[in-house]
């Protein structure tokens, strides 16, 4: 008896000196990818440490949910995510494992400056004003209103002229049947032309290769919204609230912290702004449409990615027509990225004057934690800056 008492009292004092018992008490928070573990874990600096899901190497275009992920997700009180249109993979999970947490999509935090989808292939207009104008918002309506030929992708153009080898107009399409076919209107409001195959669902899960639209999951805006400090401001903000809320007894905490990274990140705008200077107006070529967060607020030169998408790979001819574009737009490097294949950077440079180099926007080689986000901005500022200089 005497034996069971002062195993009791051991016991009790290890977990009174255990410094993982106040963290038991703090809610468990789950997070998406890297850049968003980093700001999390720098707010809940001293308190605890957030789940990772995406880990190095990983990328959210392609990422298969784990185990301890999923066991992560039904035990969350929180979930940190940038949104649906970037982690595809993770929507249904959070669904049905994470019914009991308090889910946050990031692109839709307060402050936070969303842009939408560069569309026109890897080397159509890079201009976000231009871009503007056309929306990109081509919903269900759009796509069951007008449909695309070959050659001319303006909505307005569409409809006011149909194809001409059937000579539909838009209002024949909604009044009266195909007389060579025989489809009535309900028939033509189902489907799309057979000879082109462009049906309702054929619009969002493909583009056209003529065009140089690979098929992507992402919906119409670009997702990599921290990659703009600006944006990583507004994140750790609502980061912060949503800390404070879920774990009152910590709320001085998330505070201090939050306010902290809120200097640092201000600090890391002004330096990289100062140290991006000198080549901002120097073009070069990305792997994919991933920086145009970084490229509006350092006022950067792209002018062309090889893949809209990086899970589909352009073929021979083209990546011909890439190597001649960079040429001709005098890019001075091309930047592949540490998730994907490098080997086709290597062949796109093969007979131009370009260099290459590496932009990470995930930060795959990087430790987590705290410091991640901030070693990523700097380190591809580091690696355009390197690339693009005179002489370098």
């Amino acid at each position: 008896m005497r034996k069971s008492a002062l195993a009791l009292a051991f016991t009790t004092a290890l977990w009174t000196l255990n410094p993982l018992t106040a963290a038991a008490e703090t809610p468990v928070v789950v997070t998406s990818i890297k850049p968003v573990h980093s700001l999390v874990a720098g707010i809940m600096k001293g308190v605890g440490e957030p789940h990772l899901i995406v880990k190095a190497g990983g990328s959210p275009h392609s990422y298969a949910l784990k185990p301890s992920d999923a066991a992560a997700l039904e035990r969350a009180k929180l979930v940190f995510w940038v949104g649906d249109e970037l982690e595809v993979f993770l929507e249904d999970s959070i669904r049905s494992l994470a019914d009991g947490a308090k889910v946050l999509s990031l692109a839709e935090a307060p402050g936070v400056d969303l842009l939408p989808f560069r569309e026109g292939g890897p080397w159509g207009d890079h201009g976000h004003e231009e871009h503007s104008d056309h929306g990109h918002a081509h919903d269900e309506h759009d796509h069951e209103e007008h449909a695309h030929d070959e050659h001319d992708h303006d909505k307005h153009a569409h409809d006011e002229h149909a194809h001409d080898e059937h000579d539909h107009d838009k209002h024949d399409h909604g009044e009266h049947a195909h007389d060579e076919h025989d489809h009535d209107k309900h028939a033509h409001e189902e489907h799309a032309h057979d000879e082109h195959d462009h049906d309702k669902h054929a619009h969002e899960e493909h583009a056209h290769e003529e065009h140089g639209h690979d098929d992507h999951a992402h919906g119409e805006n670009d997702m990599h919204i921290w990659l703009d400090p600006e944006n990583a401001k507004a994140m750790v903000a609502a980061v912060a609230k949503a800390l404070t809320e879920a774990d009152p007894d910590n709320s001085g905490i998330y505070l201090a912290n939050s306010r902290f990274m809120e200097r640092q990140l201000d600090q890391l705008n002004t330096e990289m702004a100062a140290g991006l200077e000198s080549v901002k107006d120097k073009p070069f070529v990305v792997f994919h449409d991933a920086y145009q967060y970084m490229e509006r607020r350092f006022g950067l030169n792209t002018v062309g990615s090889i893949t809209v998408s990086p899970e589909r790979q352009p073929g021979a001819a083209r990546l011909s027509e890439i190597r001649s574009k960079i040429t001709e737009l005098g890019a001075r490097c091309i930047f592949s990225e540490p998730q994907f294949e490098p080997r086709l950077v290597s062949v796109v440079a093969e007979g131009t004057e370009a260099r290459t180099g590496s932009l990470d926007p995930l930060g795959a080689a990087l430790e987590d934690g705290p410091e991640l986000y901030f070693e990523l901005m700097r380190g591809n500022a580091e690696a355009l800056r390197n690339c693009l200089s005179e002489g370098s």
